[in-house]
């Protein structure tokens, strides 16, 4: 089964602090969005392993746009 991590807000992606086949744990911090210049914790709802990173550092995002997939 697969979960996916999506922004919560809009913004640029300031950086992601896992990579993919790492293990993590529910409500670790997976990357971090900058909104308007105050950074924003992304954590994830699941446990699992980091499947595909969707997302580089600086992308523009949208609500809701999926950045992170993990195998749970």
């Amino acid at each position: 089964m697969e979960y996916t991590l999506k922004a919560p807000m809009p913004g640029l992606v300031a950086r992601v602090v896992v990579v993919e086949g790492e293990s993590v744990t529910e409500g670790q911090e997976l990357a971090v969005i900058n909104c308007m210049k105050i950074e924003i914790s992304c954590p994830t709802g699941k446990r699992g392993t980091v499947k595909k990173i969707l997302v580089g550092e600086w992308d523009e995002m949208d609500v809701d746009t999926p950045m992170i997939l993990l195998e749970v």
